[in-house]
């Protein structure tokens, strides 16, 4: 493939080069020039356009791999397996998006835990404090904001609900990042169809009563599935749900 013979890996030394190089070449299949189905460079091509070793390579492409991005048939080579919507990388920075994919697997493991515990030890007070930030997030995002900042209440008064303040440090500690993961989030989500819009606050809505029923099962499952399916709409163009 020739699409990126020639290119340079243009290097910020604070970011780790398989993240840059994930990013550059995610960007090439966000553009397109990299189509659905197309296969990518072989290793070698890529070291030679990039500037980079083998092991850079191989760990970008194990990423991509990891992220749904692409796939690799045995002795064939990788291919691009779906396109991103172009928000990834417009509201998320090229070089950060591998990070923000980590931020989610971190989210799912963690944010699942406190979903169950907080179902299961919630006080009145605290169904209040996840029912006041559900509903910023939906007036916010009724009136066209981003609404992130009442995105992340809700998710840190659900750790509350927890009981267990070493999930709240957690989250506190993973502000920036996970801010960031929800920030795209929304700006994909503000520029998608009204149908994309009601199921993500749908999402929001059934942690809640799941919640506020005790129903720690339940609560556990949806918070991962919401998660999940947030992962999904800013990794594939076509998702619209």
């Amino acid at each position: 493939m020739g699409e990126m013979t020639g290119l340079q890996l243009k290097i910020q030394k604070r970011e780790k080069l398989a993240d840059q190089l994930y990013g550059q070449i995610l960007e090439q299949i966000v553009s397109g020039n990299l189509s659905e189905g197309a296969k990518l460079p072989s290793e070698n091509e890529i070291c030679a356009s990039f500037g980079v070793s083998r092991p850079v390579v191989r760990e970008a492409l194990r990423k991509l791999q990891s992220d749904g991005l692409v796939y690799a048939r045995q002795g064939v080579g990788s291919f691009v397996k779906k396109r991103p919507p172009q928000g990834l990388i417009e509201f998320g920075g090229i070089n950060d998006v591998a990070g923000l994919l980590r931020c989610f697997e971190a989210r799912i493991a963690i944010e699942a835990a406190t979903a169950r515990m907080a179902a299961e030890r919630a006080t009145l007070r605290h169904h209040r404090d996840i029912e006041r930030a559900l509903k910023m997030l939906e007036q916010g995002i009724a009136a066209g904001d981003i609404a992130d900042q009442a995105d992340f209440e809700f998710h840190m008064s659900i750790a509350r609900a927890s009981g267990n303040d070493i999930f709240v440090t957690m989250l506190t500690s993973l502000h920036g990042v996970i801010a960031k993961t929800m920030n795209v989030a929304l700006n994909i989500t503000r520029t998608g169809s009204a149908d994309r819009v009601k199921k993500v606050l749908l999402e929001h809505r059934q942690i809640y009563d799941a919640i506020r029923g005790q129903d720690g099962e339940s609560a556990e499952l949806l918070m991962r599935y919401h998660l999940h399916q947030a992962r999904q709409r800013v990794t594939d163009h076509a998702r619209d749900m």
